[in-house]
């Protein structure tokens, strides 16, 4: 299994919205980074992925499962683009910020701090530990 970081601006798509798709979930579409769009080729169901709102709030907020492997993403015309399919699973007991992944040394070459511009970032399974564990969540 591999761990993932999805980041979604909670004003377009929210863990609420998430929460609201219950087990049928929802495609992860939009994403038009050739990099970000690798990371979601390497999915398999049953990966794990923290949701993180992005821009205003900088948090992680929540637990989701990949259920649908990648396949072509419908709105882009283009056709080059995928996406795959994710299904809430929890809210983390306490969201854990940006500013506080930033302030752990454990952390420090976690692909969030990285590339911060991607949407869809690898998590090592040790760093999926420590953020568990600083969410005070259990999986």
């Amino acid at each position: 299994m591999a761990y993932w970081l999805f980041k979604s601006e909670p004003n377009t798509w929210s863990f609420d919205d998430q929460l609201a798709k219950g087990d049928e979930g929802e495609g992860w579409d939009g994403v038009r980074n050739y990099q970000a769009g690798n990371n979601m080729k390497a999915m398999e169901i049953g990966d794990l992925g923290f949701f993180y709102h992005s821009v205003i709030e900088k948090r992680i907020v929540g637990i989701v499962r990949v259920t649908e492997k990648w396949h072509l993403d419908p709105t882009d015309p283009t056709g080059r683009f995928g996406m795959v399919t994710v299904v809430a699973v929890k809210e983390v007991v306490k969201p854990v910020t940006l500013a506080e992944i930033k302030n752990e040394p454990l952390l420090e070459n976690f692909a969030l701090v990285r590339q911060s511009r991607l949407s869809v970032v690898p998590v090592l399974q040790d760093e999926w530990g420590i953020l568990l564990n600083m969410s005070n969540s259990v999986i």
